[in-house]
């Protein structure tokens, strides 16, 4: 019996082992995947203005979205746009549902064990704020100032950092009472992402928000899944000669209200 049962376990761990391959060879040339089937499938928000939401029309508009329409174009093929939210956008990508994350990603360590990042896209910096004519450039002018914060956040604990000892840090619980407190005058000066503070300038034009300084930055990549090398690189070559032609740059003063940082 022994003697008939071999050849056929060695014949089905051949068939494993040659479908385990496979699969491997699929998941590791997604590019080729990519082109051969003519669409992108690109994760992207739907609810995270500037970066993704409806428009008026109904239809996605924001950053990420004009990003994906970029990157489709870069790679030669139509666009398929899957809304993601924050926490199943990587899910999607390891899960092959998406062939990449376009969704205001940022990069970590912890994020870096599942899935690989291209270079960074777009700026997401928290900033401090204050009136157009006060001259405020660097942390060592906050000293003797006023500034408001949103409790615990990270632009919290990065003003906290820089601030020097005679500037009042005063704590707010979220980032409205934080942008209430500058237009009542309770503070001199604030602490916020550039995204909240656009959205404030947006609703009123009492004491303007005016960018000042950046106490962070947290720029937002496209994220690719592990081991796709020649995709991650055709979508660095995408990003790189936007960068270059000014279409990143164009992205990022009509969403993000600012210019593309120059070291980005």
């Amino acid at each position: 019996m022994t003697r008939f049962h071999t050849p056929r376990r060695v014949f089905l761990h051949a068939l494993a082992a040659a479908v385990l391959a496979t699969g491997t060879a699929a998941r590791a040339d997604a590019l080729a995947h990519i082109q051969k089937a003519g669409v992108v499938r690109v994760a992207i928000p739907q609810d995270f203005p500037p970066f993704g939401s409806l428009g008026t029309d109904l239809k996605l508009q924001g950053y990420d979205i004009d990003m994906a329409q970029l990157v489709a174009k870069g790679l030669g093929v139509k666009v398929e746009l899957v809304p993601v939210t924050s926490t199943n956008r990587i899910p999607f990508l390891t899960t092959g549902k998406a062939d990449v994350v376009i969704s205001s990603l940022g990069k970590n360590a912890e994020r870096a064990k599942v899935i690989d990042f291209t270079q960074a896209y777009a700026p997401f910096p928290k900033s401090v704020y204050g009136p157009k004519d006060v001259a405020i450039k660097a942390p060592a002018d906050l000293a003797g100032k006023t500034i408001g914060v949103t409790r615990g956040s990270t632009e919290d604990l990065a003003l906290t950092a820089v601030a020097p000892p005679s500037a009042t840090i005063k704590r707010y619980e979220d980032n409205n009472a934080t942008a209430q407190s500058y237009l009542t005058g309770q503070v001199q000066l604030v602490t916020l992402g550039n995204i909240v503070a656009n959205a404030v300038n947006e609703r009123t034009r009492l004491r303007q928000l005016d960018a000042k300084f950046p106490v962070e930055e947290t720029p937002c990549y496209i994220g690719v899944a592990k081991g796709e090398e020649a995709l991650l690189k055709k979508l660095d070559e995408i990003i790189a000669k936007a960068k270059t032609d000014g279409s990143l740059n164009d992205l990022s003063v009509r969403w993000m209200k600012m210019p593309l940082p120059a070291k980005m």
